[in-house]
């Protein structure tokens, strides 16, 4: 191509800014998958792993809590006070869900993204430092910092999801996304190990008073602080997307400046500026033609208010919630299927609580953890929507099986029970707990992706709460334990609504997120040709120059 072309392309004559968006994107899309995308995954999924890590940890400090402030109730931590510290972090997590599930569109991923961090990081630390007061008691001010702790916790959902989308590979997605969302297996495999290893330290000094448990619930949970402070400045210095840039602040032009820049050198804070940056006039005439829809109330109404759009929120948000209810219901009551298999109680605290942590860590590495390394490894070979669907149907079967059966099996066959408990954990995580996390990231248009995802995550939270006070109450009807096998038919019930709920959602694997947000449904057929056009000019320009011409 000569000068006098390669100028003519340059000043977007036959390039419209919609086609030099596309292209941008595009290159993200296809782009080779390197050390930023594991960057971007190790960053995102340390978040979750602190998440899993301070949920599930709490299974253990309630039992040990039992030991040192209720000696004269049996040692055991009395039921309102269990419901509430554990509830109480979910109804925080539904609070940051939403919240920073809208300002993460409102003012930016960047600029929320670490922030969520913080507020997980201090709650953490205000666990490990409560007490008893005559103003206020020991579970009181642990509920508290609990619901400031879920707080952040909730604002993750959102932002490391749709950071992770914004910046990985169409062929890679599912993948990145998943691995993200895998952490949360390991926190809660680290949460009982490092219980075991705390409590195996104070072994003798807990032996001598059950009262040093107080000194290993504290360090337990505030070892969840560590890994936040070690990815917290990698999270604040992470670039913005060039799809926000683009599609939300309207910054065209340095929208593409950043996707080159991502592309060519894999940026890793800041703004990408270089020394191709565009003029302050060029950018201007860009967004006159370049007008992307802004976000709004109205907008918001008018867009999800179309079947569409509105029953890909409803799929999303519903089967979120119905996984929730039974995924919560045993995972932070797990104390019941300890018991079933041999691991929970002991003639001593120390014994009881170090059975506590093994079964724990027995239970996770048996279904938890292989579950979401399947589904990482399956999910963009599958597609999301399959694996979902097989999920929740695997998962009535088995909450059939495991319901109407529970007296029996329990009574024919520990083992038994064991394996069919293990394979309904490797079904919640090669199933619906990884994919409702992947798809409402990958969805939604740029401006509604994240406060989508945080609607869809939200509602999953309101499941776990619901299960959470629903199981307490009703699990000792006619006597301890005695109505488990109705709660797990109620599980299968809520599965069951599942596999109907996921047939709403869209496939999601192997489209750019553009065309899943409808980005390119209203191309006519003069848009198509003149995309010919740029397409032509653009590799003549790239064959000449050996390189993009944006």
């Amino acid at each position: 191509m000569s000068q006098e072309g390669v100028d003519h392309f340059n000043t977007n004559d036959v390039l419209t800014a919609k086609e030099r968006r596309r292209m941008a994107l595009e290159e993200i899309d296809n782009a080779k998958f390197g050390w930023f995308h594991i960057r971007a995954c190790i960053v995102s999924g340390i978040g979750f792993f602190t998440d899993a890590y301070d949920i599930f940890a709490i299974n253990l400090v309630s039992t040990m809590i039992g030991y040192v402030y209720w000696q004269d109730q049996g040692n055991k931590t009395p039921h309102n006070v269990d419901t509430a510290i554990k509830v109480s972090c979910s109804v925080g997590t539904v609070v940051g869900q939403l919240l920073f599930g809208y300002l993460a569109d409102r003012v930016g991923r960047k600029r929320m993204y670490g922030v969520e961090l913080m507020i997980i990081i201090m709650g953490t630390i205000g666990q490990t430092l409560v007490g008893n007061a005559p103003a206020a008691t020991f579970w009181g001010v642990i509920t508290f910092w609990r619901v400031f702790t879920g707080i952040g916790i909730g604002g993750d959902y959102p932002l490391s999801s749709v950071i992770t989308a914004e910046f990985a590979t169409t062929k890679h997605r599912g993948a990145m996304m998943s691995a993200v969302f895998a952490m949360q297996g390991i926190g809660q495999v680290t949460a009982g190990l490092v219980g075991l290893c705390v409590t195996a330290a104070f072994k003798s000094a807990i032996q001598y008073d059950q009262t040093y448990l107080d000194y290993v619930w504290r360090i337990v949970v505030g070892f969840g602080a560590i890994p936040g402070v070690c990815a917290l400045y990698y999270r604040l210095t992470i670039p913005e997307t060039p799809r926000y840039t683009i599609d939300v602040e309207n910054k065209f032009d340095q929208g593409i400046s950043d996707a080159k820049a991502f592309i060519e050198k894999g940026a890793s804070s800041g703004s990408y500026t270089g020394a191709d940056a565009v003029t302050a006039t060029t950018e201007k005439r860009t967004e006159l033609e370049h007008t992307p829809t802004k976000a709004s109330w109205a907008d918001f109404k008018q867009h999800f208010g179309q079947w569409k759009h509105g029953k890909v929120l409803f799929g999303t948000a519903y089967s979120w919630f119905a996984l929730d209810v039974a995924w919560y219901g045993l995972g932070l009551n797990n104390s019941i299927i300890l018991q079933a298999i041999g691991f929970a109680g002991g003639p001593d605290p120390y014994t009881a609580v170090f059975k506590t942590c093994v079964g724990n860590v027995i239970i996770n590495l048996l279904g938890s953890v292989p579950g979401y390394w399947i589904s990482v490894f399956t999910i963009d070979k599958l597609g999301r929507k399959k694996i979902q669907i097989m999920g929740f149907a695997m998962l009535t079967i088995m909450f059939c099986i495991l319901g109407f059966g529970y007296q029996k099996i329990l009574d024919t066959s520990i083992p038994l029970f064991i394996v069919l408990f293990t394979i309904t954990q490797i079904f919640f995580n090669f199933g619906p707990n990884t994919t409702t996390f992947v798809v409402p990231g990958e969805c939604f248009p740029t401006r509604y992706r994240s406060t989508a995802h945080g609607i869809s995550a939200a509602s999953g939270k309101v499941g776990s709460i619901v299960a959470q006070v629903g199981f307490g109450l009703l699990k000792d009807i006619g006597g301890p334990n005695a109505w488990i096998n109705h709660l797990l038919q109620i599980f299968a019930f809520f599965m069951m609504t599942g596999i109907f709920s996921s047939l709403f959602i869209n496939e999601t694997m192997g489209k750019s997120l553009e065309e899943l947000a409808g980005d390119y449904d209203d191309d006519d057929v003069e848009v198509v040709e003149t995309n010919k056009t740029a397409a032509s000019v653009q590799d003549s320009y790239v064959k000449e120059n050996n390189k993009l011409p944006y």
